[in-house]
């Protein structure tokens, strides 16, 4: 069985679909990629509804008849279904277009190169691709293997065989989350964080740390109130500052997050907030060598 079986099951011709396999350059980008599929995935098929030349001129043979099947790189050689969308139609974007896209700005706080200045193109298309029903129970769970050299990763259905890998009981694109000591989350990663990892986030009370990168500065708070570690940091996804007045001052842009120490659910508020000033003296938080006002 192969993805191209899929296709015709659904009287779909593979000569009218082209495969994607995105695994975006920009490091940061690449990070959350599986996470803006899961959460945003409008967002998502903002990414890849510009393409390069090569792509593009490919996609604009396939209007009112084509396909995108889109997939993420998953493993070596491996890539992750995500979902069948139609080719519907195409409009040209100048620069000054491309990036008043709302969807275009906010990829952009992730690294995303997009259009540039710095090529022969005046303007590029953008594709209006709509999210088909076909397979869409198998969004993150579907696995294919993907042929030859993974530099290309997009093909015409028809001229490749996609081999059936497997398909997963629990989608993968909110993968399992790290040991608490190792979580270390950016500002705009905490506005994706997966749905797996809210639930055990929400469980969880103790004491974290922010770092903030650009002055060198930590700041260590704790978390014992409604939905724990989660929704303090939900705050902070929110405000930036979580209403504390030298983070205010700082741009959250620059701020990790760690957990310090995990409590127990049960623990006493007041032996939570001594564990507080604990941390915060042991690692000089407190003004002016740290971002704690007490």
């Amino acid at each position: 069985m192969n993805l191209n079986d899929l296709l015709l099951q659904q009287d779909i011709n593979p000569q009218n679909v082209i495969v994607l396999r995105h695994r975006p350059h920009e490091p940061e980008l690449n990070k959350v990629i599986r996470w803006i599929a899961a959460e945003k995935p409008d967002l998502f098929n903002a990414y890849q509804q510009t393409q390069s030349k090569r792509l593009e001129s490919s996609m604009q043979k396939l209007l009112q008849k084509g396909y995108i099947a889109s997939f993420i790189g998953h493993e070596p050689r491996k890539a992750l279904f995500i979902g069948l969308y139609s080719i519907l139609d195409s409009t040209p974007l100048t620069y000054e277009d491309f990036w008043q896209i709302p969807a275009h700005r906010e990829l952009k706080k992730f690294g995303l190169r997009g259009f540039s200045k710095d090529t022969d193109r005046k303007t590029v298309l953008w594709f209006n691709l709509l999210l088909s029903d076909l397979y869409k129970k198998w969004k993150g769970k579907l696995i294919v293997d993907w042929p030859s050299s993974e530099r290309s990763w997009f093909r015409r259905a028809h001229r490749n065989t996609f081999s059936i890998r497997a398909i997963l009981e629990e989608s993968a694109l909110d993968n399992a989350m790290p040991p608490w000591n190792e979580i270390v989350l950016t500002w705009k990663e905490l506005q994706l964080i997966p749905g797996k990892w809210k639930s055990k986030l929400s469980e969880w009370r103790g004491i974290y740390y922010i770092f903030d990168t650009s002055c060198q500065k930590g700041y260590v708070g704790s978390a014992y109130g409604k939905e724990n570690i989660f929704g303090r940091w939900l705050d902070y996804a929110t405000t930036g500052h979580g209403g504390n007045r030298l983070l205010r001052q700082r741009d959250p842009r620059y701020f990790r997050f760690t957990i310090l120490q995990r409590v127990s659910p049960d623990m006493d508020q007041t032996e939570i907030i001594k564990l507080e000033n604990s941390w915060k003296q042991r690692l000089h938080t407190r003004k002016p060598y740290g971002l704690n006002e007490n």
